[in-house]
């Protein structure tokens, strides 16, 4: 199966891409995390894609398009891929269609601006890579990591005028995408849910009956 995974940052996509990857035996493809790991490597690309990402902006679709692109030609994802963080744009998807790696369903991950904001904000993280909430999964001792003892910190774009921005280029760049999809007769909707398992359950179901 090849299944995009469409939501507002703090939606619960990637969480969600995960479980499924262990559910249908197929990679997980998360720009995000590529991006990510271009930063921390320093390349050109990564120093490009920080500017954007610190804004709350959309990093550019020629880098993203040859990064997925490329990533989706590997061997592993010759019976299938579950794509995370893109198309996000219309000529994202036109994009992807023109290559032939056309995608077989879109599943939307429905949530709230509140929602999101609730969640994203919350977020803390450490530098050995752990991550906490204050309200869902908050440390032992506050603003302390459990695992290494290190102070906790917020990300830049997980600061509240960042994730403000993150949300309104979502709307007006993304949402057209799920119309896009809609059109197509591809795409699925499922709400997101606090309870991780209780939305990988509504997620498997709504893809089953699909």
């Amino acid at each position: 199966m090849r299944l995009l995974i469409m939501g507002a940052p703090g939606s619960g996509k990637g969480t969600q891409s995960r479980a499924l990857t262990e559910t249908l035996k197929i990679p997980a493809v998360s720009t995000g995390e590529m991006l990510r790991a271009a930063i921390a490597g320093g390349s050109e690309t990564g120093k490009q894609a920080q500017l954007y990402i610190n804004d709350g902006k959309l990093v550019p679709d020629g880098v993203i398009i040859d990064i997925v692109l490329h990533r989706l030609g590997r061997k592993d994802c010759e019976n299938g891929y579950i794509l995370d963080g893109f198309p996000r744009t219309a000529a994202q998807a036109e994009a992807m269609a023109a290559s032939g790696m056309e995608i077989d369903a879109a599943l939307f991950i429905d949530a709230s601006d509140e929602v999101v904001t609730r969640r994203i904000c919350g977020r803390r993280v450490c530098g050995c890579g752990a991550i906490y909430h204050t309200e869902f999964k908050p440390p032992r001792k506050d603003g302390v990591c459990d695992v290494c003892g290190s102070t906790l910190t917020v990300r830049d774009d997980d600061k509240p005028e960042t994730i403000a921005e993150r949300l309104r280029v979502y709307h007006e760049q993304t949402a057209p995408v799920i119309a896009y999809y809609r059109e197509k007769g591809k795409l699925i909707s499922v709400t997101s849910r606090d309870d991780v398992e209780e939305t990988t359950k509504a997620v498997l179901d709504a893809l089953n009956r699909g």
